[in-house]
């Protein structure tokens, strides 16, 4: 009988499946039996209740706010039983977990994937996704995103970074550490097969709507296609630019010339796209014409002088005083409404020679039929003094 029972035993548990039990380290699914405020209870296969509880019930997606019983749940083993006999289970850990298995197949993959950042510093951007940290370097950014500032200004690099937290950035993994979990992410070898792409498309006069991305002293930056070209202020507009900042601001949609390309080096140009006001300057302006202008700025050469919305002309200092020396700002100040003579033309390099001293010279010719009127006047008035002198003497 004992030989019988045995055997039946021996037969039993041939045919039964394999008992898994709990092994902390791995995930496991269960159905979910109970939801409470903080606590989850969790059937693991009729063979085991787990709990999860307090910190362990947070992860990135927010799971506990959908859990209703009969769920089925994956979640990740601390402890195979506590002192209540449950087994501790973490949906933080098993978030984790998933979040790492699926950065360490992007980065064997070389896949792209969409993060945010949760806060910035001068160097770049940190996310942290379920204890995993990651960051992506300022050099690593998109054209779109790069902080372009006048003088690499780190309070203003650090408040144009603030603005991209919470930003769904498309990412490649670049460097990934097993041991401490961290990161390095870049948005610009995320985008390389694109530039790449929208680079070899690319034309030397082909005209492109894009975004400003930067403004600095130099110029204006413009993004398209994932691709990042620079409008010299030299290629802003016709006239003097002052300041690139009055021609637009970030985000600013802006219509642009592409005049030059040299690998990833891409020239464009605001002003080509608009008729050359100098053409119909030639027309208008005649050497020896007085004009009126406003002195808009004064250098130590000399004055420009606004003559209309796209036009400056160049009073050299020595054209200021007859004198022709001394400074240009003791003379003239800038909003000075003046009056000069055109004496040079130069259309192909954009330049009008202005002067104020030869309003006052006359010609050569004129000044001596002025002359000679005076002699003519001085002795036609001699003899008449002549008989004056005459009549006093007879008396």
């Amino acid at each position: 009988m004992t030989n019988y029972a045995s055997s039946i035993m021996d037969e039993l548990l041939e045919d039964a499946t394999d008992i898994k039990l709990p092994v902390p380290g791995f995930l496991v699914d269960g159905v979910v039996v109970a939801v409470m405020k903080n606590k989850v209870l969790v059937d693991l296969g009729g063979m085991a209740t787990g709990i999860i509880a307090g910190q362990e019930t947070q992860d990135s997606s927010d799971t506990i706010k959908t859990l209703k019983e009969g769920d089925t749940v994956s979640s990740y083993i601390l402890e195979e039983e506590n002192e209540d006999g449950l087994v501790v289970l973490s949906l933080r850990k098993a978030s984790q977990q998933k979040t790492w298995n699926k950065f360490l197949s992007a980065h064997e993959s070389g896949e792209s994937i969409t993060v945010s950042a949760n806060e910035a510093n001068k160097g770049g951007l940190l996310l942290n996704v379920d204890g995993i940290k990651g960051f992506i370097p300022v050099s690593q950014l998109a054209p779109l995103h790069y902080p372009r500032v006048n003088g690499a200004d780190s309070a203003q690099i650090l408040t144009r970074l603030q603005k991209l937290i919470g930003l769904p950035l498309l990412v490649k993994i670049i460097n990934l550490d097993r041991e401490s979990g961290k990161l390095i992410l870049s948005e610009r070898a995320a985008e390389s097969e694109k530039r790449k792409g929208s680079l070899e498309k690319l034309d030397v006069g082909q005209k492109l709507l894009g975004k400003i991305s930067g403004i600095v002293n130099f110029g204006i930056f413009v993004t398209f296609n994932g691709l990042e070209g620079l409008v010299h202020i030299s290629e802003i507009a016709w006239g003097h630019v002052k300041d690139p900042n009055d021609y637009g601001k970030l985000g600013d949609e802006v219509e642009v010339l592409v005049i030059g390309k040299e690998k990833d080096k891409i020239s464009l140009s605001m002003k080509r796209l608009v008729p050359d006001p100098w053409v119909d300057a030639t027309k208008k302006y005649k050497v020896g014409t007085v004009v009126n202008g406003e002195v808009n700025r004064i250098t130590p050469f000399g004055a420009f002088v606004k003559l209309d919305e796209e036009i400056n002309g160049l009073i050299h200092i020595s054209e200021i005083a007859p004198e022709g020396d001394g400074d240009p700002a003791e003379t003239l100040n800038v909003g000075d409404k003046i009056k000069a003579k055109i004496i040079a033309i130069d259309p192909d390099d954009h330049r009008v020679g202005l002067s104020i001293k030869s309003l006052d010279e006359k010609p050569k010719k004129a000044k001596k039929d002025e002359e000679a009127l005076e002699e003519s006047d001085k002795a036609s008035a001699e003899p008449e003094e002549a008989e004056e002198e005459s009549d006093k003497d007879s008396e």
